[in-house]
């Protein structure tokens, strides 16, 4: 596909095989949304580098691809190795392959009283009022061609929903894994998650691949907290070096609630992972953490929106990033305070490491501010290791690769140290360690 009307027929052409594929499911209240999203990406369709939110990340390679809708996870070949690879163990597993349901793969133990925990294609099954409560809106605006896109493909993903007052002790770990083949697949996993007033909630991510195939995964998460609530969702993106990677994140938070996230992205070609927070209660919190690690030609693009639209919420942004060969980073952080957020408190901070010379980022703070009484701040700083630093560790016996290694990981470890799931902090310190020693022998070293 070379220009925008052969990628809308091509698009057009597969929508219509999913609707026919959907049997009984086309004359559904939800299919009304999936033909809403798709008319709003085929008037937009994909962005492009003359629009100011997408200037620095060129999607051109994703519009060329003829990307096909994903099948079921039956006709993927995914084995118990495959999913072990990934899993963290015990507790509470869902499992997705190409973004469907694999209840084989998956662990749901018995349930604690005020939670629900299922595929969402088995909760709309259930309850097809969810059609209604949940899902009629778009993800992202009709201008979101990504989010559009999800939503006219839209199948299935986690559903995870606790009553007031529910703890949920053992963290829910959402496992994507695509499974390519001979085309290029399309994933579009769809995930909700409420937290009702005064719930606590841990939620993982994980997104990876069984093989070196092309795909996108065009990922949405909706997360939704009541009054008081608290919520940790952390993400880990670690797909092959063949893959395309848009995820959003919309955030709502309930008054007094504290909702936190880890994002971690390691793999990927292109990866783009838009996170939205809005505050809709008084007096809540809002810390936004992500790690991105890129080598050869990645390219890795983190833009977050926090949204002070009420009096007294604080928000917290800390986004770093470790850049070795030819890779590029980009970081748009847009903090909007309005003008009866008075008392807000904000900070955002963005840090980058680059390791070689050829690595570069692209970042661009902003803060929009309409209200008075307020306390924000803004910084970016970009560098290199500290030679000094490396000098004295090399005094010290230290070989210099493992020398700016040490200082890399302890540069990257400010934000893997704060995830509280201690099996995802161990298994991102496996990674990181792993990818150092992959820059180094990209690098020749």
């Amino acid at each position: 596909m070379s220009s925008p009307e052969t990628t809308r027929s091509w698009y057009e052409a597969a929508f219509s095989r999913f609707e026919k594929g959907l049997n009984g499911g086309a004359s559904a209240p939800l299919h009304r949304a999936r033909r809403r999203g798709f008319a709003a990406f085929a008037a937009h369709g994909f962005p492009t580098t003359a629009e100011e939110e997408w200037r620095f990340t060129n999607v051109a390679q994703i519009a060329a691809t003829p990307f096909v809708p994903a099948p079921s996870a039956a006709a993927a070949d995914v084995s118990a190795a495959d999913v072990g690879r990934w899993a963290l163990g015990g507790g509470i597993r869902l499992v997705f392959v190409n973004g469907r349901f694999a209840p084989g793969h998956s662990a749901l133990p018995r349930l604690p009283r005020g939670v629900r925990i299922a595929s969402l294609a088995g909760a709309i099954a259930a309850d097809p009022s969810l059609e209604f409560r949940e899902f009629s809106r778009e993800a992202g605006g009709a201008h979101d061609a990504f989010g559009s896109l999800n939503t006219a493909f839209l199948t299935d993903g986690a559903y995870v929903v606790l009553d007031e007052g529910v703890a949920l002790e053992d963290p829910v770990h959402i496992l994507s894994l695509a499974a390519p083949g001979g085309d290029p697949l399309l994933v579009v996993p769809r995930h909700l998650i409420v937290a009702g007033e005064g719930a606590r909630l841990s939620v993982l991510e994980t997104y990876a691949g069984t093989g070196p195939g092309v795909f996108l995964t065009n990922a949405v998460t909706e997360i939704r907290l009541g009054a008081g609530a608290v919520v940790e969702h952390d993400t880990l993106q670690a797909e092959g070096p063949a893959a395309y990677h848009v995820g959003t994140t919309l955030v709502t938070l309930g008054a007094r609630s504290a909702f936190t996230s880890n994002a971690i992205t390691l793999g990927g070609a292109l990866a783009r992972n838009n996170v939205s927070a809005l505050f809709a209660g008084e007096d809540a919190e809002c810390t936004l953490n992500g790690l991105s690690v890129a080598t050869g030609t990645q390219h890795i693009d983190n833009h977050t929106v926090i949204d002070h639209a009420l009096p007294r919420c604080r928000s917290h942004e800390l986004y770093k990033a470790v850049l070795d060969g030819a890779s590029r980073g980009v970081f748009n952080g847009k903090i909007f305070v309005r003008q009866d957020a008075q008392k807000t408190d904000a900070k955002q901070t963005n840090r980058t490491l680059l390791l070689s010379d050829e690595a570069t980022i692209d970042t661009k703070p902003q803060l929009e501010i309409f209200a008075d009484d307020v306390k924000c701040t803004h910084g970016a700083a970009v560098g290199q290791l500290d030679e000094e630093q490396v000098f004295y560790l090399r005094s010290r016996g230290i070989a210099e690769a493992d020398a700016r290694d040490l200082l890399t990981f302890a540069f990257a470890t400010d934000v893997i140290n704060r995830v509280h799931v201690d099996a995802l902090r161990d298994r991102l310190d496996a990674l990181l360690h792993a990818r150092l020693r992959q820059g180094r022998v990209n690098a020749g070293s």
